[in-house]
């Protein structure tokens, strides 16, 4: 089953804790990336944490579930195709702040989950034999 249950749980963990940030906190989420929360921002970050939760439940539930080669594939594409896109922008994003910005280090998240989930999607699973425990 390799270490997909895993990935799965930390990617979980950390969409949920981000859903939660943004769903509960979002003026103080865009004012710490000085964006204005005036508008239809404050919403915005809203709905996005509302699909960071949805994310995060989906993973949770899915984390014992074989996933890589074809099983689970459109579980792992979403995955892979989130954390890649994702951490294109926030490179893009972070070549224009300071360095030891906390961008970088969302950015360095989103990388190593898009490697992983890469890894995950484009490799067959092991399955561990039951019969030797």
């Amino acid at each position: 089953m390799k270490n997909s249950k895993l990935l799965m749980m930390l990617s979980a963990l950390f969409m949920a804790a981000t859903g939660v940030l943004l769903e509960f906190f979002p003026h103080e989420v865009l004012a710490s990336v000085q964006v204005a929360a005036d508008g239809p921002m404050a919403l915005f970050a809203q709905m996005a944490g509302a699909l960071y939760l949805g994310s995060a439940m989906t993973n949770w539930m899915a984390k014992a579930v074989l996933i890589g080669g074809i099983y689970s594939r459109p579980l792992a594409i979403g995955n892979f195709l989130h954390f890649a896109v994702g951490a294109l922008a926030l490179t893009k994003f972070s070549l224009n702040s300071p360095p030891f910005h906390a961008i970088w280090l969302l950015t360095l998240i989103y990388a190593l989950f898009a490697v992983f989930f890469g890894f995950v999607f484009f490799t067959n699973p092991v399955l561990r034999d039951s019969t030797s425990k």
